[in-house]
């Protein structure tokens, strides 16, 4: 019996702890994403002292038709209203087609660096825009888009 109790409480511990230092934030985009639709994340950073990963999540299914994505991503400090942006390119597929991605099915999860090792100016509230850069009005095979946010280790 005491097995029993103790198998409960180290279950409820373990799924009662929550890792915060990492957020993952997504968009769903329902396999077909507009060049005009910017997708925004919005983001309170607690401990700026603490160098954070910006990655961002792809997943992508079989109707996606290239083997790499462009994306124009704009990074705003909402407190100084500080602004870049950046273009860039990742691969999805290997040139035999073969996706990078993992996952089960037709959808493929991918994962893409974007700032590693990223020293917030100050605690506060930021925000990510992506905006789809390949040459199609509405780009199909992507269903989700998203940035995770994990603190760097060490």
């Amino acid at each position: 019996m005491h097995k029993i109790f103790g198998l409960f409480f180290v279950l409820l511990f373990l799924t009662s702890c929550k890792n915060d230092s990492e957020q993952v934030f997504m968009k769903n985009i329902n396999g077909k994403w507009n060049k005009k639709s910017e997708q925004k994340f919005d983001f309170k950073v607690k401990d700026a002292q603490n160098p954070k990963n910006i990655i961002f999540v792809v997943r992508n299914n079989n109707d996606y038709p290239y083997s790499n994505i462009r994306l124009i991503v704009s990074f705003l400090d909402q407190k100084t209203k500080s602004k870049s942006s950046d273009t860039l390119n990742y691969t999805l597929a290997k040139p035999n087609g073969e996706w990078l991605g993992k996952g089960f099915g037709e959808t493929k999860e991918t994962l893409f660096q974007y700032k590693l090792n990223y020293k917030f100016p100050a605690n506060g509230d930021y925000s990510i825009g992506i905006i789809q850069a390949m040459r199609n009005d509405n780009l199909v095979g992507i269903e989700d888009i998203g940035v995770k946010i994990e603190t760097a280790k060490p």
